[in-house]
């Protein structure tokens, strides 16, 4: 366990989901770990397109910033902007207040047009991680949330979908129950949940418990509903986000999530 940060005094969660989710899902409960194979980062490419590039708007040295075209998201250094695949259209940019703080800010980010690059698309929402921060190094039970780029390619939860072209389980598996970090109820935790790529099978429902880096590296690491504060790995957005989000990814536009404070992000 790490040495607990800012947030120690909290007390732990009792009961974070049904019998079924303790089984299955333990990466929620436990935190990730470091990309691994499953890793969208492993094998990407760089967008196309370079940072600095001249384009329209273009001014003589010495005068106003010009724009770059294609345009990069912003506050993403090489790294993470190299870890996005060329054909992914969609990136769901979380950004952390601190890397020991679980609070944190998501933005979706569209590239339909390649000669004019990435453009914001929805939010800023506000978001939360693991209480514990993030890490490039995930173990089981750490409380904090892997950083990295990772696919999304299947959603579920407790209610129907709210129309979706990712696969969608709707299932009573989703069942939340308990109280987290804050004392705040777990409830509804649940009801729409989007798989995040980390240490899982691509394309398999969010249920499934395969870890293809072994249980040790945790695993279940969601797109969730907020519940008022820090997960214990996943990401959460508020409902009506969550809502919004899973009827604008599309799995044709290979839609990935950035995430990690915004120090690592910059790198």
């Amino acid at each position: 366990m790490p040495r607990p940060g800012p947030r120690a005094s909290r007390r732990p969660p009792y009961t974070v989901c049904a019998a079924l989710l303790l089984l299955l899902l333990t990466g929620c409960a436990a935190g990730g770990t470091a990309p691994g194979p499953t890793a969208v980062r492993t094998g990407a490419h760089a967008p196309s397109g370079s940072i600095g590039a001249a384009g329209p708007g273009a001014v003589a040295a010495g005068g106003p910033a010009a724009p770059t075209w294609p345009r990069e998201i912003r506050m993403l250094g090489q790294t993470a902007r190299s870890a996005i695949p060329a054909e992914s259209r969609q990136a769901l940019v979380v950004t952390g207040d601190s890397p020991e703080s679980s609070e944190a800010t998501a933005v979706l980010y569209t590239r339909d047009d390649p000669t004019v690059g990435w453009l914001p698309a929805a939010g800023p929402w506000p978001a939360h991680n693991a209480l514990y921060g993030w890490t490039d190094e995930h173990r089981v039970n750490d409380l904090r949330t892997p950083i990295g780029v990772y696919g999304l390619t299947a959603a579920g939860g407790l209610l129907e979908a709210p129309g979706t072209e990712l696969p969608y389980v709707q299932s009573p598996a989703f069942t939340a129950s308990g109280e987290g970090f804050d004392g705040e109820s777990l409830k509804g935790s649940f009801d729409y949940v989007i798989a995040i790529d980390y240490n899982r099978v691509p394309g398999a429902s969010p249920l499934d418990p395969t870890r293809p880096l072994g249980e040790e590296r945790g695993g279940g690491i969601w797109l969730h509903v907020d519940h008022g504060g820090p997960t214990q790995g996943c990401i959460s957005l508020p409902e009506d986000r969550m809502e919004e989000l899973l009827r604008i990814l599309d799995p044709a536009k290979v839609p990935v999530i950035v995430m990690g404070d915004g120090a690592a992000l910059a790198r």
